[in-house]
């Protein structure tokens, strides 16, 4: 690597042909928001755990700073973008799998083009820098629709077919994650940083370019001044960054965390002109909510499968509290994740587009403007509610009363059983293999080898961590189980993890590689590390550890 200057400030692990994006410029850019923002960064984590630890011993002490002062009461969301207006739907997916990101700007099957293209390094990326600097890459050729792949196996060629793409929504990585293989002064960098970072300095750079806007998704946020974090960031590097000064830079903020349900409307008054409307993400926010309740006797869960949005009243009003927020201050609210993937049944297919049909409609008369959904084939059924329903003024208008939804958190009603506690046994095994295998996301079928036919649903980093979340909680409080009588303990359930593990090795069949068998036992392991950490109330992340690290855990015997 080049040397001299803030060279010498810098090492990162990478292959060759990635280090050219590492350049001078960008090295400036990316040492002067760390030694910016790297002590606000890890303060800002210790107000986390501050608040969590707070709450496990019993002081719940979360207060609505939803209004600002009185001189500042009639703001509104300045110059939002027209296109982030748009009624309809945004596909999902990572940058880094370039299959997958060109299918995902074409029109699916049906001809249907999602509006946007949320583009995530988060819940659904690998979290390795390799994957962060090759989605990079994409993004930016993308946008000058020079991106192609070849599939040498399939012999066919992906390219990005002629008409308007979607526009481009950058899921960052949160504020508790770092990038282990990219050190400054030998310190890992925020991951959050770098991601910034190479997304405006390069495609926010082409976007700027060609008059468009560059938007984001802020995950995890949980305070109005980690809002204020993200303007500071945003204002750096747009002084930072030739051709941002005049750029239509956005930001939506994703409600996922318990704490940030409480200050969602001074939280977006934070981020300043980058503002643009909050984000209803479902998943997260029943983890978080979990995590929030690991030590209450009397808020263990139901079966999570079974805690529907729709029919949980006090989820659904946190939801409603979110739309009427963004209609009070002309902000765009988006709604949750359809995980649904295609099946070769077409009769089960017609059934799953007809259940994410529903759950978008009943999104699209809450409110909401848009939501998300995981793959191109259901992209058109998702959409559709939200073109036949405009959201008229008088309905925005009749909306905007955040206070008609007081935040009341209970725990949901339903059945707790041990067959739910087997499915999550089952989805997290899953996961954690493909999160060795590289892949962030991944189709399952947590029924798999039961009787009937369903579709898998796209499994990510979210529903991951509520899975280990239920098994923990379950486990902390040793939860009966009402069809078994089960009492939930360590032997019991590492009894399941093993014969879920042993079930998924015998399905793959007698010509299963070695390397597959090996790689689901080490997620076995590392799922029970996962859920042990969290029976401790430590909340670590999968993407906080290393690859060595996560090595050495599915090495070894693990026990609850």
């Amino acid at each position: 690597m080049q040397k001299g200057g803030e060279f010498n400030r810098v090492t990162f692990s990478a292959k060759p042909e990635f280090a050219a994006l590492v350049n001078e410029t960008f090295v400036k850019l990316i040492t002067g928001l760390h030694d910016a923002f790297h002590d606000r960064i890890l303060g800002i984590r210790e107000e986390r755990i501050n608040s969590i630890n707070n709450a496990l011993n019993g002081r719940r002490e979360f207060r609505s700073v939803n209004s600002p002062n009185d001189s500042e009461s009639h703001w509104k969301i300045p110059d939002l973008p027209d296109e982030l207006k748009n009624p309809g739907i945004e596909i999902s997916g990572p940058a880094h799998v370039t299959p997958m990101f060109i299918n995902a700007l074409n029109p699916g099957p049906d001809g249907y083009r999602a509006e946007g293209y949320l583009d995530d390094d988060e819940d659904s990326a690998s979290h390795r820098l390799d994957d962060s600097f090759l989605a990079a890459v994409n993004r930016t050729n993308a946008i000058d629709r020079t991106l192609k792949y070849q599939d040498k196996e399939k012999n066919k060629i992906y390219t990005i077919v002629d008409g308007k793409t979607p526009f481009f929504m950058h899921r960052e990585r949160g504020l508790h994650l770092d990038e282990k293989d990219f050190r400054i002064d030998g310190v890992p960098v925020s991951a959050t940083l770098l991601s910034t970072a190479l997304t405006l300095f390069y495609a926010g750079q082409a976007q700027a370019a060609y008059g468009q806007g560059i938007y984001f998704y802020l995950p995890k946020t949980e305070s109005p001044q980690e809002s204020a974090l993200y303007k500071d960031i945003f204002d750096e590097c747009r002084n930072r960054i030739d051709g941002l000064q005049k750029a239509s830079i956005k930001a939506i903020l994703l409600v996922e965390s318990l704490p940030m349900v409480y200050c969602m409307e001074e939280s977006l008054y934070q981020l300043g002109d980058y503002g643009a409307g909050l984000n209803a993400a479902r998943w997260d926010l029943k983890a978080s909510l979990l995590e929030y309740a690991m030590a209450d006797a009397n808020a263990v869960w139901p079966d999570r499968f079974g805690v529907d949005i729709k029919s949980t009243p006090f989820i659904a009003n946190i939801f409603r509290r979110l739309i009427a927020i963004c209609n009070k201050r002309s902000a765009v609210p988006i709604g949750g994740m359809a995980t649904t993937l295609p099946h070769r049944n077409q009769k089960i297919n017609k059934q799953a587009s007809e259940a994410i049909r529903l759950d978008k409609q009943w999104e699209s008369e809450e409110g909401f403007v848009r939501a998300w959904v995981a793959h191109i084939y259901h992209m058109s059924a998702a959409a559709e509610p939200f073109k036949q329903f405009p959201k008229s003024s008088n309905f925005i208008q009749e909306n905007s009363d955040p206070e008609k939804y007081p935040v009341k958190i209970e725990t949901p009603n339903g059945d707790l059983t041990m067959e739910c506690t087997r499915q999550n046994a089952r989805v997290l095994i899953e996961y954690v293999e493909g999160w060795l295998n590289g892949r962030g996301a991944k189709g399952i079928d947590r029924l798999a080898g039961r009787p009937g036919e369903r579709p898998a649903l796209m499994e990510d980093l979210a529903t991951a961590r509520m899975s280990v979340a239920q098994i923990a909680q379950r486990l902390v409080h040793q939860a009966k189980c009402e069809e078994t009588g089960q009492t939930h303990d360590p032997n019991i359930v590492t009894n399941l993890l093993v014969n879920e593990c042993e079930d998924i090795i015998l399905n793959l069949g007698k010509d299963a590689k070695g390397t597959d068998i090996s790689r689901y036992k080490h997620a076995m392991n590392i799922s029970m590390k996962w859920i042990k950490n969290y029976t401790e109330f430590d909340f670590r992340s999968l993407g906080t550890y290393s690859l060595n690290e996560l090595k050495h855990i599915g090495s070894e015997d693990q026990k609850l």
